[in-house]
């Protein structure tokens, strides 16, 4: 149909509109309410009444409106035992108080309980009835067209979302509402809902103890199951916000209403199926957990983890219903357990015929024994006609289960709260002032005021919030035989203690999925062992990471740490990286094999040294002792013990006087040494200088300038190594950086230049010796010494020269080796070309050991 060819029919149907707005007009100005009126399912008469919202059926046919005419009413289906349990606490409560002569003597109490069907829609309908009543009323134009509320307190509703809906109309009112099971945080705000109270603890509380019980057994990676309404997403949304708190991961959150088509089912299945968490957190009410297992158990979804809220962890019928044993080893908390004296006795005595409400009890009756009331002999579909005298003692079904006694007691409390609240306001005695002008707010006050005990010891009070305190039980589900399900008490959870002792968990043996007595494991990836360290995953959450070995020098001694800690500087890690170990001390040591065979070759040169020292003391008077200066000769053998001597400072943990000694020792006894070579050279060039005509050189280089020379030269090396140990003298230090998992336990140069000017100083001497040596190599003698000492002086620089990039190049205790070689070789060197020979005629050849062989122009042979 076209737009213009509509025209005329929503013409007309505004024509008629204002037509209907000019002809109330003209009417009597009356109060009259807009739509059908709305009928109690239960009521009683009372001087003061008192209204009530539960849901007698938990679903309703779903119609598609035209708006073409007017809505038919809402259809209920699916009887709610459950609910009507609820309203049966609430007459409980209310005879018990009518029949009180120590509570409102002389005031009885009524009430209007209607049925919600848990729709939203018709609970603010419902609302408003109980808000307005039902009664038109003429008044005349001058006076306001309001009067007094018709109930005094709501009792009510079950589920949050209607709960929401209700708080929201009669906030403005300000008509007490107490419910006994709807649960959400949102309810809590004043501002949205200032005269709403309930009995039962917020889900503030429910949200936090649940996160705490999954982090408790280790879960941190689990799948999460919310109902798509204000109890379901405020729970969860708590849920989330305390679980990131506590490092715990959720793989999913899907949410799904009783009442959603299967393919919207199917696909939260299939997200189930796929994932790798092996628990599941279902803030879900009894009735959509009910509709859930029967889905899940087409697909065999066993072997989860289910961790529940109050909201059907301790229903017997889901219980019932799961006849796959899904949900076998649930935990989760639940309303403490109470007790109401005569409160099961009351509802065991319920019939049709005793009741005035006689519709909705002949409904109940015929669900409950599957009869008819005066029903056609010609039906076939029934069994048998109802009697309404049926006993309800052998019945076994979900009227006559007393499991949720708690939550009977949370509406037997909400009623007594009300009855305490107008026995203050009406000054109640002995009797009541009946003619007291009741008014919301005040009621408001003194229900939000009152503090009391119930009979059975219960106390009763709420917070600045409209609250109670919040505790819970924390509840298994432990399958027995015949499939039945016991409800196994394991814990309890008071939010009004300390942090770390609101979660007590006793000493129970527990039952998981499967019957398994092992806690399951629900992790995205395994903890991290000590000596590891957690790198997350791209793109996954927190939950989700890789362990990687910590690097060398770096240990990590807990599980699932995020970092490695680095030694300290004289610490490494072990093989597992869990624990820092002293590093290994490394310096050359005599023990080993390096350092003993230093060590004889150092011990081996003092006693060579010391035996040529020996031979020439017993031949101290032959040629060629006495040749060249025999006091130069004792002195540079002197020199040499010295110097190897010294080498063994190099040996040994550096310590600081060690450290000091051996450059020095090393430096002067070596220059002694070259100082004494220098001074034999310098004799040999001036002895054959002094043989030219006119010549007088030995004059001035006699014995006594021998002395002075080499006591001259060598006190310049001494006032270098005063100096050196003055200003920055050698100290033992621990080198880190040759190896990561040693330390080079060294003696550091303290300055450089005074090491390298005494080196330089030796090499100096060294150089200067081997060209006076070299030139002398000529000369004519038999036993030419200056031959020797050049021959013995190319070693030594050799030796020192290649010194230098060994010495630079060596790591750690090595470079300590080089210059103890050096030291060794050098003088090895000195000692076997210039005294090896003479010993050789000495001791092998005397024959060749005159002054006449000495002074002859032939080789020795």
């Amino acid at each position: 149909m076209t737009s213009t060819q509509r025209w005329p029919e929503q013409g007309w149907a505004l024509l008629q509109l204002l037509l209907v707005v000019l002809l109330s007009q003209a009417e009597e100005p009356v109060c009259r309410q807009r739509g059908d009126p709305e009928s109690p399912q239960l009521f009683k008469h009372g001087d003061i009444i008192l209204g009530g919202t539960f849901s007698f059926h938990s679903r309703w046919k779903d119609r598609q409106e035209t708006y073409m005419h007017k809505p038919l009413p809402l259809e209920c289906t699916s009887l709610n035992f459950r609910d009507f349990q609820f309203a049966q606490s609430m007459l409980f409560a209310i005879e018990e108080i009518n029949n009180s002569t120590d509570l409102l003597p002389g005031v009885s109490l009524g009430y209007k309980i209607y049925d919600t069907c848990g729709s939203i829609a018709r609970s603010v309908r419902v609302a408003l009835t109980l808000t307005n009543g039902n009664e038109i009323v003429s008044a005349p134009s001058e006076e306001p067209c309001t009067k007094p509320a018709q109930v005094q307190a709501i009792m009510g509703e079950t589920s949050s979302s209607p709960t929401t809906a209700i708080a929201t109309v009669i906030g403005p009112f300000h008509i007490p509402m107490i419910s006994h099971f709807a649960t959400c945080a949102c309810l809590s705000d004043k501002s949205k809902y200032p005269s709403f109270l309930r009995t039962i603890p917020s889900d503030y509380y429910q949200s936090r103890a649940l996160a705490q019980l999954v982090k408790h057994f280790g879960w941190t990676w689990v799948g999460a199951i919310r109902a798509n309404n204000d109890y379901g997403n405020n729970g969860m949304a708590t849920f989330i916000e305390i679980a990131q708190q506590l490092d715990i991961c959720l793989e999913y959150s899907v949410s799904f209403f009783r009442t959603d088509p299967s393919d919207k089912i199917q696909k939260m299945i299939e997200i189930i199926k796929a994932s790798t968490s092996r628990v599941i957190v279902a803030f879900l009410s009894h009735m959509d957990m009910d509709v859930l297992i029967h889905e899940l158990s087409h697909h065999n979804l066993i072997g989860y983890q289910w961790v529940g809220s109050e909201g059907w962890i301790f229903d017997s019928q889901t219980a019932a219903t799961d006849k796959y044993h899904i949900l076998d080893g649930a935990i989760g908390l639940s309303i403490p357990k109470a007790h109401v004296s005569g409160l099961k006795a009351f509802m065991m005595n319920v019939k049709p015929l005793n009741s005035s409400n006689n519709k909705m009890f002949t409904e109940f009756w015929e669900t409950l024994f599957s009869c008819k009331f005066n029903q056609s002999k010609s039906s076939a579909e029934i069994q048998r006609d109802c009697t309404g005298q049926e006993d309800l003692t052998g019945v076994q079904n979900s009227f006559t289960d007393m499991s949720l006694m708690p939550i009977f007691n949370n509406v037997y409390k909400g009623v007594y709260a009300v009855a305490h609240a107008l026995h203050s306001m009406l000054s109640c005695n002995k009797t009541c002032t009946k003619d007291l002008q009741l008014d919301p707010i005040t009621i408001l006050q003194h229900i939000q005021n009152i503090h009391f005990k119930t009979k059975d010891g219960e106390e009763v009070y709420f917070n600045e919030n409209g609250d109670p305190a919040a505790k819970y039980e924390i509840i298994n589900w432990q399958p027995r035989e015949k499939g039945i399900v016991d409800f196994v008490s394991v814990g309890l959870y008071d939010a009004s203690l300390s942090a770390d002792k609101q979660l007590n968990l006793q000493n129970t043996s527990l039952i998981w999925a499967q019957n398994s007595q092992q806690v399951p494991v629900s992790v995205c990836s395994e903890k991290c062992p000590p000596g590891t360290r957690k790198v997350l995953q791209k793109g996954k959450p927190v939950c989700c990471y890789d362990c990687i070995r910590c690097a060398e020098g770096e240990i990590s001694n807990i599980t699932d740490s995020v970092t490695c800690t680095r030694c300290p500087p004289e610490f490494w890690s072990n093989n597992r990286r869990d624990a820092c170990i002293k590093k290994e001390a490394v310096f050359l040591s005599f023990e080993e094999i390096m350092g003993a065979l230093l060590t004889t070759a150092s011990l081996f040169g003092t006693c060579m040294t010391a035996l040529v020292a020996y031979i020439f003391f017993r031949n101290r008077k032959t040629p060629i002792v006495r040749a060249n200066n025999s006091e130069l000769s004792f002195l540079l053998l002197f020199s040499l013990t010295l110097c190897f001597l010294c080498s063994l400072t190099f040996i040994g943990r550096p310590s600081e006087w060690s450290c000091m000694l051996r450059h020095t020792a090393f430096g002067i006894t070596f220059v002694l040494c070259i100082s004494c070579v220098l001074g034999k050279t310098m004799v040999v060039l001036m002895a054959f200088r002094a043989t030219l005509p006119g010549s007088n050189v030995m004059k001035w280089f006699g014995p006594a300038q021998q002395r002075l020379s080499v006591l001259g030269v060598t006190l310049i090396q001494i006032i270098i190594c005063i100096l050196w140990l003055i200003i920055s003298p050698p100290f033992p230090s621990m080198n880190f950086k040759e190896f990561k998992d040693k330390i080079i336990l060294e003696c550091a140069l303290g300055s450089a230049v005074g090491f390298w000017a005494v080196l330089g100083y030796i090499g100096l001497l060294a150089v200067l010796c081997f060209i006076c040596a070299f030139l002398a190599r000529k000369l004519p003698d038999n036993f030419n010494e200056a031959k020797f000492i050049t021959f013995s002086m190319l070693i030594f620089c050799a030796v020192w020269i290649t010194f230098i990039p060994a010495y630079v190049s060596s790591p750690g205790k090595f470079s300590v080796a080089v210059e103890i070689f050096a030291i060794l070789a050098s003088s090895f060197g000195l000692l076997i070309c210039i005294f090896i020979p003479k010993c050789y005629i000495i001791l092998l050849r005397p024959e060749k050991n005159t002054k006449k062989n000495m002074m002859g122009k032939g080789a020795i042979k």
